[in-house]
């Protein structure tokens, strides 16, 4: 069995895709059919009688685009939003000269022109929803495209039929309705505008990833000689050569030498880890300082950056598409719809009233126009992005704010997230003249551990001060006759530690803390202890969301004693500590399975983990590969933001439920009397005039109702 992954443009609902779906399944060969609306990925298994061109014809056929590769299927959808802001405007302004002139006794306008700026209305800023509707009539599938076109075409066609015989229409039915078919396009259009704008930061994180890794690498040939190659072009068995300051390019094993590495792309630790001979080091780290010859262990496609890509895209794929609820019951609404206005024809041309069934008919499909249904999610959507743009957070996929419902895990990753990812200085037993020594001399260096020293002693800093400095990777820092590192720098330098003062670093290091050692004039000096900071409210934020029954997770690559730490200050009873990407992935797919997932957190190597979740929420301060895989992004990294986001998701889904229970209920209650079901008992029979009215009245209302978010309290 063979697979094939399209890109497709031009997808405007779930039904877009159901509808790939089923052409593409009537094709021999096409054994299965995967269409993602969200990610607008679809991917198709089939064996060696498949047509391959066939099926790409027939999605180009249905009215939809291919694109070869990420950045033109972004190219296809800037346009996109481009072409429905451009028809948007063009379209609200048709519109308002047209209800002008039709308000007006004095006939402003001539009939023909009013004609032709419907036209242009209707048909060439309609005319996605137009053609879409009609393949996707031509293929029984119903969407809101259907809808669209039926309560447009059908106020048109009347407005027409009025105007060619308008002698023959008694007064009270004698109305056009050109400017309610454009209005209907003008609103639709900038739902859809909304709505894809929302989608405009569509994620780039795939191209951040793959740019993670180095092009290049330097194999050190046989005879001793370097080489610069292509790092895709590596194999097993390689040496290749990393000097300071450089990514490296490659899975495998250190052969020579020993560096600091920075392993925040893989395991997401706060501080640079000491690797030597023997070790494994991974694509993508960097190389803090020292000089290293690899062994090549896994070929460029097998490395563990590659996995997480395969991780990250494979989540975005099995992410569940939240479809509209007006696009669920599309399929049934529309037929019934139709169904209703023909049998309205029908009975009252029974009675011999065939006019008065015309006009009822075409009541029916006025007052059933799709507008209140197509703004019911939009605009309360932008109502909740406006209000969360307030409180500073980002809403990139409004589809997370209905994915809250019923979110039963809050999973944290630390560093950064709970943490500040600021190492400081939490404590020293070093007198003041001790520290004033080490602080200048950690002046002199860039490592994280010498900021967090320099940070908290700045004010014994001198700036005149000058010393011999030397940088011992993965020991510490050598200075005269100074020592500033861990207990193997006092060890190769045989100084010894009092009894006493070692059980206390020992008791510091069991409870989670970083120890640095200093040694002076040959002599131990004392310690200082190093830890990230629990962010501000940290602790308020998980009593709120257990209060809510929403259970907290840590999910850190972060050792089990620094982890256990921070969950125990924070009355966190789940943690899941030294865990690589994949397996973070792992562990929020296993979580998925006892309820939603909302994952918090900020670094590379929490991608795949963002995409795998049902909420993805990153901070400000993180990697652009963690904010672009996210749907929500907390602008001023406070933990606050995630209760916000909560409250904030919960308002809207009620608001657009409110939306959706009125325009449906509004339907329920209107079509039967634009059927003229009043009218044998009370005389009444509404027109076309007062159903667009209704119609108007049902989106206004919708309108107001989302409005109100703007002034809701998170």
């Amino acid at each position: 069995m063979n697979k094939i992954e399209l890109k497709i443009s031009g997808m405007s609902c779930v039904n877009c895709a159901n509808s790939i779906k089923k052409s593409a399944l009537k094709i021999p060969g096409i054994k299965s059919a995967n269409v993602d609306f969200n990610t607008h990925c679809a991917v198709f298994e089939y064996d060696q009688n498949a047509d391959i061109e066939a099926l790409k014809n027939k999605i180009i056929k249905l009215g939809f685009g291919i694109a070869n590769n990420q950045d033109e299927l972004e190219n296809a959808q800037n346009q996109e939003l481009k072409n429905y802001q451009n028809k948007f405007i063009i379209c609200s302004i048709i519109s308002a000269v047209l209800m002008w002139a039709e308000m007006s006794k004095s006939n402003p306008i001539p009939m023909p022109f009013m004609i032709v700026l419907a036209c242009i209305g209707i048909f060439y800023c309609g005319s996605s929803f137009y053609y879409h509707a009609l393949k996707s009539l031509k293929e029984r599938n119903y969407d809101m495209n259907v809808l669209i076109f039926l309560g447009t075409f059908s106020a048109f066609c009347y407005s027409i039929f009025a105007t060619i015989f308008h002698n023959q229409i008694p007064q009270n039915l004698n109305y056009l309705y050109f400017s309610g078919a454009t209005m209907i396009i003008t609103f639709v259009l900038l739902g859809k505008y909304l709505e894809n704008k929302a989608k405009a930061t569509a994620s780039s994180y795939l191209k951040s990833l793959i740019n993670l890794s180095p092009t290049k690498a330097f194999i050190i040939s046989s005879d001793g000689s370097t080489k610069e190659t292509l790092a895709s072009s590596l194999k097993i068995g390689d040496i290749v050569l990393v000097k300071t300051g450089s990514i490296i390019p490659c899975d495998g094993i250190i052969e020579n030498g020993g560096a600091e590495i920075d392993t925040s792309a893989i395991n997401g630790e706060s501080m640079p880890v000491y690797k030597s001979t023997g070790q494994m080091v991974y694509s993508g780290t960097l190389n803090c300082n020292g000089h290293i010859l690899i062994k090549v262990t896994k070929s460029p496609n097998d490395t563990l950056l590659a996995q997480i890509l395969n991780l990250i895209q494979n989540a975005a794929s099995k992410k569940l598409s939240i479809s509209r609820i007006a696009d669920k019951v599309a399929n049934i609404f529309i037929p019934l719809v139709i169904a209703t206005s023909v049998a309205t024809f029908c009975i009252w041309a029974s009675f011999g009233m065939e006019f008065n069934g015309i006009l009822s008919a075409i009541c029916v499909l006025i007052i059933s126009c799709p507008c209140a249904l197509g703004l019911a999610t939009p605009i309360a959507i932008v109502c909740a992005i406006s209000l969360a743009l307030k409180h500073s957070i980002l809403i990139k996929n409004p589809v997370a704010l209905e994915q809250f419902n019923d979110i039963k895990f809050a999973v944290f990753d630390k560093t950064g997230t709970i943490t500040t990812a600021d190492i400081s200085v939490i404590e020293t037993s070093l007198n003041k003249s001790d520290l004033s020594i080490v602080a200048n001399i950690s002046a002199l260096n860039s490592h994280p551990v010498s900021n967090a020293i320099t940070n908290y002693a700045k004010e014994l800093i001198n700036v005149k001060f000058q010393s011999k400095f030397e940088y011992i990777s993965g020991l510490g820092i050598k200075s005269d006759n100074v020592l500033i590192g861990n207990e193997r720098l006092l060890n190769l330098n045989l100084i010894s530690i009092d009894k006493n003062q070692k059980a206390i670093i020992e008791q510091k290091m069991d409870a989670g803390y970083g120890v640095v050692l200093v040694a002076i004039d040959g002599k131990f000096s004392g310690y200082i202890v190093i830890s990230d900071t629990i962010k501000p409210n940290a602790k308020e934020i998980i009593n709120s969301l257990k209060s809510q029954n929403i259970t907290p997770v840590i999910l850190s690559g972060d050792s089990h004693k620094i982890s256990n730490l921070v969950a125990k200050e924070l009355g966190i009873d789940m943690v899941y500590s030294e865990v690589l990407p994949h397996q973070k992935y792992e562990i929020i797919e296993d979580l998925k399975k006892s309820g939603k997932v909302a994952f918090i957190a900020d670094g590379i190597n929490d991608a795949a983990a963002l995409k795998a979740a049902d909420i993805s929420i990153a901070m400000n301060s993180g990697s652009d590969l963690a904010k672009n895989s996210a749907d929500i992004i907390l602008m001023q990294n406070s933990l606050n933001g995630v209760i916000k986001s909560i409250n904030l998701a919960k308002k809207s889904n009620t608001t657009i439920k409110q939306n959706l229970t009125w325009a449906f209920g509004y339907n329920t209650i209107c079509i039967p009397i634009a059927a003229g079901i009043l009218e044998p008992s009370f005389g009444i029979h509404l027109t076309p005039m007062w159903a667009a009215l209704a119609m108007s009245l049902s989106s206004i209302s919708v309108v107001l109702n989302s409005l109100r978010l703007k002034l809701a309290r998170i």
